[in-house]
């Protein structure tokens, strides 16, 4: 007999929701998860019909922000997945199923980088053009407290267990400082809804549709009110996928086209790159928490990369004081790749 809440227990709910809400005898087959607690699966029905399955634990997800965020991407005419059923107590979903396509797989199977970060761009202008309207009061503000909260993995996770770098408590405030004094360039970007994680992992092809609704979205349930760099940041500054400058400075220029409420560009650019740094250097610590904390070390070689995006941004003079940090706090020898698990400090 299984024990509450074990594996054995939550798969039987999973299949008691999925049954119940009219999918009995299908086939249920694994999806690829994130890192996150949330795991995906396909039904495939004898008739024919196809969909996927979220499983999200609800102590440790919340899946409440996904269907309120869908909902108002759908109501914009985007390809969101539709809500088919849901479970919000045990916390499942069951989601149209958009198919594999991937932006990745898309890409790696030849398609045309120019045209699909094209757009990806089209539909961030789209978005951003619509306003807050139906928005505030749905989703939260990106708080400059929020976007310190999540910069200081890169201490909490990457620097101190991951590389085993001593920072002590006063250095660790002295880079909260550096940041404080950095983020109001942030915020030299509008405010507009904010999907957080959009990039090519994220993103479907959906041929069969026409203009932005071509691009399907998934992923989005973190979705907040903040610059509209951070978006950009998030395709162009791809913590697992290495862009051509033509591709990036394309897609840039398309946006700006599409956007001519931007007046100031320079402003615009040095926001990109503050919220870049501070995504990529979040990003070091999600990756170092994963093989830390989870023993899940397949993140491990986007850090180089992560390197590279970093500094590259960080040569932006907005940028100075969290780059006189990182030069005084962390020495050459300590930009590396954690050994899997992490060092002791």
């Amino acid at each position: 007999m299984s024990e509450p809440g074990s594996v054995d227990s939550r798969e039987a709910k999973r299949r008691a929701f999925w049954q119940e809400a009219g999918w009995n005898g299908a086939q249920e087959m694994p999806l690829a998860n994130d890192a996150s607690f949330r795991c995906y699966f396909r039904l495939k029905h004898s008739d024919g019909r196809v969909a996927v399955v979220m499983d999200a634990p609800p102590e440790n997800e919340d899946i409440r922000p996904f269907m309120s965020v869908a909902s108002i991407l759908s109501g914009f005419g985007y390809s969101a997945p539709h809500l088919l059923a849901s479970n919000e107590t045990d916390g499942f979903l069951l989601l149209e199923d958009l198919g594999d396509t991937t932006y990745t797989r898309a890409l790696a199977a030849g398609e045309n980088e120019f045209a699909l970060y094209s757009l990806a761009a089209d539909l961030l202008a789209d978005l951003a053009k619509r306003g807050l309207d139906g928005v505030t009061g749905h989703i939260p503000a990106y708080s400059d407290k929020k976007l310190l909260e999540e910069v200081m993995l890169f201490i909490d996770w990457y620097l101190r267990p991951g590389v085993g770098l001593r920072i002590d408590d006063a250095a660790r405030e002295s880079f909260a400082d550096a940041w404080r004094l950095c983020l109001p360039a942030a915020r030299s970007a509008p405010e507009v809804f904010v999907l957080r994680d959009y990039h090519v992992d994220n993103m479907i092809l959906l041929p069969d549709r026409s203009g932005i609704a071509a691009c399907g979205l998934l992923d989005f349930q973190d979705a907040v009110i903040g610059p509209a760099s951070y978006d950009l940041v998030s395709l162009l500054q791809d913590s697992r996928r290495d862009i051509s400058e033509d591709v990036i400075e394309s897609t840039m220029q398309r946006y700006f086209t599409a956007m001519p409420e931007i007046v100031d560009r320079q402003a615009f650019l040095s926001s990109y790159r503050v919220l870049g740094a501070q995504r990529q250097l979040k990003v070091f610590g999600i990756f170092a928490r994963q093989t830390v904390l989870y023993g899940n070390h397949g993140y491990l070689v986007h850090m180089p990369r992560l390197w590279r995006l970093t500094l590259q941004n960080l040569s932006d003079e907005a940028l100075a004081p969290v780059r006189e940090w990182i030069e005084k706090h962390v020495p050459e020898s300590h930009r590396v790749t954690p050994p899997p698990g992490g060092c002791a400090t």
